[in-house]
């Protein structure tokens, strides 16, 4: 049985629309305005890990589709690189959304959605796993998609005879 080390180095991955969309739900923000690091440093703190790296993965709109979002981002991930952060981005990919309204009618809408960013989490993951470069895997997430990395996760424990956790 592996031995769980008295040290537990941690590295946060952070879906970002996931992240700003549950805080909406919970607290009504409407803009955001969250900060990876301090939650990482505050989840490590409540339970005795070791941050060691935080990593942030959103979609961003191109500045001819909406230059606001666009430079937002861009400023966002430069202030988080200087804390450290390490960003990923993907480019939106625009479609035609229809919604029916309540008098029966429907609206068509173009909206942004990300492409491959549960993937590029899932990869990084699994990769720095497999480089024992953390021991605790903390996914501010709550995609059902990145459940087989838990599982991928306890299969590079097993084969490493070491103590990992997912978080």
């Amino acid at each position: 049985m592996p031995v769980e080390p008295p040290v537990k180095r941690a590295v946060a991955f952070f879906d970002g629309q996931n992240l700003f969309h549950c805080a909406k739900a919970a607290f009504g923000y409407t803009f955001p305005n969250y900060d990876p690091v301090a939650l990482s440093r505050a989840v490590c703190a409540q339970r005795g890990w070791h941050l060691d790296g935080v990593r942030f993965y959103t979609g961003v709109p191109d500045a001819t589709d909406n230059a606001f979002w666009s430079h937002f981002w861009t400023a966002k991930g430069a202030q988080m690189g200087r804390e450290g952060v390490t960003m990923y981005t993907r480019p939106l990919r625009y479609r035609n959304k229809q919604i029916r309204l309540p008098d029966g009618s429907t609206h068509t809408f173009l909206d942004g959605d990300e492409k491959g960013i549960d993937v590029r989490i899932a990869l990084d993951v699994i990769r720095l796993a497999h480089r024992q470069e953390f021991d605790v895997g903390i996914l501010f997430c709550r995609d059902q998609d990145l459940t087989e990395v838990a599982d991928e996760i306890r299969l590079i424990a097993r084969d490493q005879n070491r103590w990992i956790k997912s978080a």
